[in-house]
């Protein structure tokens, strides 16, 4: 038992006497906040205004709908308001408490969707020029920040890959 756990030990000391070379290699990184690159992008940057623009009817709708909601909870807090007429603003303080509602989720639903599909294919983007800087900078490895305690501010690549990526993808 003792020689099975003692052989794989040995073999890796022996190897690092012969090859002192590979032993004392110093390995190249780079650190990188990639949630930073992507969002920097002019690319994602244009898309963000675009979605704000698209979804826009929709949110000054669900605004109005609010507006008129609390114009209806003001009347059925006010104590002169008839009984007949408390019933009709019930009624439709419900129809559009609902129709805000079924707004809210169909528009939430819909900028997910949207943001998600877009951060997807730029995360990929953003992959692939890494490894790509990471190549011509004979980096041996890029780390994302959130994964380092401690780095050299030397060593963060995220505005070179912002440029890069801008450079690639340019915003259209």
């Amino acid at each position: 038992m003792l020689r099975s756990s003692f052989l794989p030990a040995l073999l890796v000391c022996a190897t690092a006497a012969i090859c002192p070379s590979v032993a004392s290699a110093q390995l190249k990184v780079g650190v990188i906040n990639m949630q930073r690159a992507i969002l920097d992008t002019a690319e994602i940057k244009k898309a963000s205004t675009e979605m704000q623009a698209k979804f826009k009817a929709r949110t000054d709708q669900l605004e109005s709908l609010r507006s008129e909601l609390g114009a209806i909870q003001a009347k059925l807090q006010n104590p002169q308001t008839p009984p007949a007429q408390q019933a009709d603003l019930q009624g439709q303080g419900t129809l559009k408490q609902r129709q805000a509602q079924r707004i809210q989720e169909d528009l939430q639903a819909d900028v997910e969707r949207e943001r998600n599909e877009t951060l997807q294919k730029a995360a990929a983007r953003m992959a692939d020029i890494v490894k790509k800087m990471a190549e011509e900078k004979s980096l041996d490895m890029v780390v994302d920040i959130t994964n380092a305690v401690y780095f050299k501010p030397a060593l963060d690549v995220t505005e070179e890959a912002i440029a890069a990526y801008d450079k690639a993808f340019p915003a259209k």
